[in-house]
């Protein structure tokens, strides 16, 4: 289709992405996310964009990766420094005896059960696979794939890339494979100090772009339950409430946004990994009683809380 068509809303022209030096916003890329969802009549569409991502894709970030020394310094090159190429999720990485185990968390889409979250997952998996692939031959694959939403319409298309167990409703997402830490047939230590280097400057670079709202977002969530006013938060940042303002309304949000996707983030895992009552809940998000908590959950994701805790099997 018109790849203008995919990019309504966003601002940006076919020009801009084909030039290294665009940035482009995760609201920007959720634009692109919800219209290619609702353009395309593939459901398995970001299965099959995820498994075209291969690890000359990620420029610098690829080629460090290509040329470690072992599989165990690339595995853990490629959770260190895995923000340096946007990703649609954060990446966790351990280790469970001969089990490589990686862990997904969609980085502003927590709510499984919408679309845009199973998107950002699916998409995520299969460039994993699809790099891993790259730097490790063929033959590799997931010994199982685990996930925290229902069955969606692609299921056939998981059995069909991933050729292996497919979990749902678990209480993460991610995969495990088995270990290996030896070394790797293109290592070069040289072309790698180099691109670790470039890629920790660029990382250096996108922590300093996180922007005020990535600051209140950890502040908010370092201190669940005890959420402090816009005026305080800016006491804390040694910024003035207005120019706050002015800095978060420049980075498309508000400090009301921001404090409802940390409550529904939280809200979400207690709901999914605690026996926490809806009580518990409402005081441990700073709310004054169940039933407040239970509308704003109802209008964040469509459902109040015995519902979600239902659909999910809890």
């Amino acid at each position: 289709m018109d790849p203008s068509t995919v990019l309504e809303g966003t601002r940006l022209g076919i020009a801009q992405l084909e030039s290294h030096t665009t940035r482009i916003s995760y609201r920007q890329l959720d634009t692109v996310i919800r219209n290619a969802l609702r353009l395309a009549g593939d459901p398995a569409i970001a299965l099959h964009s995820g498994a075209r991502m291969h690890v000359t894709a990620y420029g610098m970030y690829g080629y460090a990766l290509l040329s470690s020394a072992t599989h165990a310094e690339a595995r853990n090159f490629a959770a260190r420094y895995i923000r340096v190429v946007g990703p649609f999720c954060d990446f966790g990485l351990s280790y469970s005896g001969e089990r490589v185990v990686g862990t997904f968390q969609p980085m502003h889409w927590p709510n499984p059960t919408e679309s845009v979250h199973r998107f950002a997952v699916e998409f995520a998996l299969a460039a994993h696979l699809t790099t891993i692939r790259d730097r490790s031959g063929p033959s590799f694959g997931f010994s199982r794939v685990l996930l925290d939403y229902a069955p969606p319409p692609s299921t056939a298309a998981y059995q069909s890339l991933f050729q292996c167990p497919v979990l749902f409703n678990q209480l993460h997402c991610g995969y495990e494979y088995a270990r290996n830490d030896g070394p790797r047939t293109l290592a070069d230590p040289r072309t790698h100090a180099m691109a670790r280097e470039m890629c920790e400057e660029i990382l250096g670079e996108v922590n300093r772009a996180g922007g005020v709202a990535a600051d209140i977002r950890r502040l908010l969530i370092e201190q669940p339950g005890r959420y402090p006013s816009i005026e305080a938060i800016a006491e804390q940042l040694d910024i003035y409430p207005r120019a706050l303002r002015r800095r978060l309304e420049a980075e498309g949000t508000s400090y009301r946004d921001l404090l409802a996707e940390v409550r529904m983030r939280l809200a979400i895992e207690y709901l999914r990994k605690t026996r926490m009552t809806n009580e518990e809940i409402a005081s441990r998000l700073g709310y004054s009683d169940a039933a407040n908590f239970r509308h704003a959950f109802l209008r964040w994701t469509g459902r109040n809380p015995s519902e979600f805790r239902s659909d999910e099997g809890l």
